[in-house]
């Protein structure tokens, strides 16, 4: 059996095994919740949960809808929960030439018009983290809040023992693999992961929405590249979950769901670091 890549090995293969046999509802393979459409001469898989405000999930590289499992579960609750399989991914098709990150993010604004939603709050997690920010940049009349967990803005955004870990996967992969279906999507994806994306910071500043930045403190990405993306924000919030990898949204989905929840229900308020604090201040001495 053929060792897997980055994106199969950091992603699915956490998670997978895990997910299956636990869903009282199936995620990602779900015929009643289940539908397509097609964009870019793509046929697209998605599936709606559950009422009331609509959020929409955009899962990581070479995952699928299934990977968000517990927070479709958690966010079902009180929110219309759209999540969809990216091209050359899951349940969607494949797309004949590269894919890019800007082709993934306009897939998404197809889905909204096709559903034809109120603007969303957005929850992507790596990749599709990447794809949120874009989102807001391209299509920002389709956002009402954003929650961004671990993206990254170029490949030198992630630490590069990352990298050099998956040119050696990428590398040991047996010819034979290199050209089953499966195989051909992973060297896709790596190979855009690898080059792409070349998001300018200074585009961030045209998001306007409030956006929730979000990382662990031994993630995949650079905490100065996590930095660098929320100052560039000029509504944005910031957490670092301690003791957490890339991995947070499945490691403690309590935690992570919570914490963006919070963020989306919570009206924005834009903090001045003194004069807020000086206000509190003054709060926390009238109160003695």
């Amino acid at each position: 059996m053929r060792r897997m890549t980055l994106l199969s090995s950091l992603f699915a293969l956490c998670f997978a095994s895990a997910l299956q046999g636990q869903a009282t509802v199936k995620y990602g393979s779900n015929p009643a919740a289940g539908s397509t459409f097609t964009h870019d001469g793509i046929q697209l898989y998605y599936e709606v949960h559950g009422t009331g405000e609509p959020i929409l999930l955009v899962h990581g590289g070479g995952l699928s809808i299934a990977s968000f499992k517990a927070q479709i579960e958690y966010f079902r609750q009180h929110y219309r929960v759209i999540a969809m399989d990216s091209r050359d991914q899951g349940r969607s098709g494949d797309s004949t030439d590269k894919i890019t990150y800007e082709k993934m993010t306009d897939d998404l604004a197809a889905l909204l018009d096709h559903l034809k939603t109120e603007p969303v709050y957005v929850l992507g997690w790596s990749d599709g983290g990447i794809e949120a920010l874009l989102l807001g940049i391209r299509h920002p009349a389709k956002v009402k809040k954003i929650a961004a967990m671990a993206a990254n803005l170029d490949p030198q955004g992630v630490y590069p023992e990352i990298w050099d870990w998956a040119r050696k996967e990428m590398d040991s992969m047996p010819a034979e693999a290199k050209q089953t279906p499966d195989g051909k999507r992973e060297l896709k994806l790596l190979q855009m992961a690898l080059t792409e994306p070349h998001i300018d910071p200074k585009s961030l500043e045209t998001i306007t929405v409030p956006t929730l930045v979000l990382a662990g403190d031994h993630d995949m990405i650079r905490d100065e590249h996590t930095l660098e993306i929320y100052h560039h924000l000029p509504n944005s919030e910031l957490c670092i979950f301690p003791g957490a990898t890339h991995a947070i949204p499945y490691d403690d989905p309590a935690l992570f769901n919570a914490t963006v929840d919070h963020f989306f229900q919570t009206p924005f308020v834009k903090k001045d670091r003194l004069n807020d604090l000086l206000k509190s201040m003054d709060a926390l001495q009238k109160a003695e």
